[in-house]
């Protein structure tokens, strides 16, 4: 779990994803082509010690599946539905302001 925390500190928006998960790469063209936000992408299938943090993913969580998981400011957020919801109530681009992803 320490290694999800201190990569889900290195920058202002971290996504845990799966290279071949299709609510992954959702999640990470809303960050990147919709809200212009330069997220840090961790395909956990691409890093030798992945099932482990996939593993301190789903405990975080407390569910499946465990990814995309997404960090803004170094807090866990969720994955795609809460991620999606916020965006669709109006609450994402605040927070991501307040995170300093965005400056508009």
């Amino acid at each position: 779990m320490d290694r999800v925390m201190n990569l889900a500190s290195e920058r202002a928006v971290v996504v845990f994803t799966m290279s071949s998960d299709c609510m992954c790469h959702t999640v990470e063209r809303l960050f990147s082509d919709q809200l212009g936000v330069n997220a840090l992408v961790h395909e956990l299938d691409q890093d030798p010690r992945g099932k482990e943090m996939e593993k301190a993913l789903l405990k975080m969580l407390g569910r499946e599946p465990s990814v995309p998981v997404v960090f803004i400011g170094g807090k866990l957020i969720g994955g795609t539905h809460k991620v999606m919801s916020l965006h669709l109530g109006g609450e994402l681009v605040p927070m991501l302001k307040n995170a300093g992803a965005l400056w508009l």
